[in-house]
């Protein structure tokens, strides 16, 4: 075959291969996970509507804090405030995206259709706590959720905010149906010691007032053992296919000092310490349930692909998280590949043709 038509049917090959890169439904949008955008929607409206019942309520959004007006930044100190946090990542949480990961991370997980998912929720990130529980209804699991009231700085903190608060907000707004199966005050050894007297007893007030059942246990290894329990019992006929820890509480991380390596995200647990150190989250990978972590929020963005503290907030279902997931994305990639390789082969051969001309 002349050197000319080589060179035109490669040509055309590599033009061909374009064509269908861009035509086909081979791009971004194909590749999106609906259940992964489904649960970043929702999270959507769970902000639109938390934002309309806080100004409903006259609950403070302080704009040189909550820059985004979600509703899901607490004020710096209050007296249900347990420990240190950092504002910017409370406000990177309330990205709608955390939804579209973490039902990845689920699916990632195993989790299907009418399975049970467990979830240690602290209110020092509410916004991971909406998050988890949009993603499990857009997975159409079925959640069963263990809450604390005590919140680090900009979590919940604000006493007439809690995270019990935002929950009813969701459900009057008919955005999300969950009432936790407990609840426990928080903070130190899961009773508030490292809060105010005057925070403690209103969130136990407040506990008791719901009718939730009131975990009080203050020995480490009986409380585990009772939220497990509780998780089990709650997740009949099913039985739990994957944990989720929010935030850093007492309970759920135990006490030995690796936890402190757990990789966020959907998380390996390597080392499981004896029971007396053990929390929630080395209790569930000893039964060999599968663990995502919500806690070390930079390294989870970078991990996966989010904005550090996005000003506006990212719109739902969009960014790197969503566009390389799918099986529409390999195709996608051979194409403008082979595209890409070819095209070169017919400029090289029609490089060479041209020095070989007299």
């Amino acid at each position: 075959m002349p050197s000319e038509k080589k060179i035109l049917i490669l040509a055309l090959i590599s033009l061909s291969f374009f064509g269908l890169y861009k035509l086909l439904p081979f791009n971004s949008g194909a590749a999106k996970d609906r259940d992964m955008v489904a649960a970043a929607e929702t999270m959507n409206k769970a902000i639109e509507a938390l934002r309309a019942c806080a100004l409903e309520k006259k609950i403070p959004m302080d704009a040189r804090e909550d820059l985004n007006r979600t509703g899901l930044i607490g004020p710096e100190a209050s007296p249900i405030t347990t420990s240190l946090g950092h504002l910017d990542a409370k406000r990177t949480t309330a990205n709608p995206n955390f939804a579209g990961l973490i039902a990845k991370l689920l699916k990632e997980a195993g989790v299907r259709r009418g399975d049970a998912v467990a979830i240690g929720a602290s209110s020092s990130f509410p916004a991971l706590v909406i998050a988890s529980l949009c993603a499990v209804a857009a997975i159409n699991a079925k959640p069963v959720m263990i809450g604390s009231l005590g919140a680090s700085n900009w979590g919940a903190t604000n006493p007439n905010f809690t995270l019990l608060d935002i929950l009813d907000c969701l459900r009057q707004a008919r955005v999300l149906d969950v009432r936790p199966v407990a609840l426990a005050v928080g903070g130190e050894i899961d009773n508030g010691s490292d809060m105010s007297e005057e925070g403690r007893a209103r969130l136990a007030e407040k506990i008791r007032r719901t009718g939730i059942f009131f975990l009080q246990e203050t020995d480490l290894a009986a409380n585990v053992q009772q939220r497990l329990r509780l998780y089990e019992e709650n997740a009949a006929p099913s039985s739990i296919k994957a944990f989720i820890n929010v935030g850093g509480s007492w309970a759920n991380m135990g006490t030995d000092s690796s936890v402190l390596r757990l990789r966020p995200g959907l998380t390996e647990v390597e080392a499981i310490p004896p029971p007396g150190k053990r929390g929630v989250i080395q209790e569930m990978a000893f039964r060999e349930v599968p663990v995502v972590h919500l806690l070390f929020v930079r390294g989870l963005a970078e991990r996966y692909g989010l904005p550090w503290d996005p000003v506006p907030l990212p719109a739902p279902g969009e960014g790197s998280l969503f566009l390389t997931n799918g099986r529409a994305a390999a195709p996608s990639s051979v194409l403008a590949g082979l595209s890409v390789v070819l095209m070169i082969a017919a400029l090289v051969m029609f490089g060479r043709r041209r020095l070989k001309a007299p």
